[in-house]
């Protein structure tokens, strides 16, 4: 069974989960938030699995280098130059 409520966005960005849907929820629970195109999914983070969990933080860790290298703090070297400097680790 599908239940459905109606709630509203705030200006801080926050959205209230009706108390007949938040039951199976503890206050400070962490929660997932999936977005496809216009829908959000939460889900329990203790719900999912460890790969899941590994995946998410590869995918933000992405998306923060992704906006570095957009914003020009990534340095171009050969494979030579960088194989030195992997060494210097």
């Amino acid at each position: 069974m599908i239940d459905i409520a109606i709630t509203k966005l705030s200006s801080k960005g926050q959205v209230v989960i009706p108390s007949e849907m938040r039951a199976d929820f503890d206050e400070g629970e962490k929660l997932v938030i999936i977005k496809n195109k216009e829908q959000l999914i939460l889900k329990k983070a203790s719900d999912l699995d460890k790969n899941f969990a590994d995946d998410l933080d590869f995918a933000r860790r992405t998306e923060e280098a992704l906006k570095r290298y957009e914003n020009g703090l990534f340095k171009e070297m050969d494979a030579r130059d960088f194989a030195t400097e992997l060494e210097k680790w």
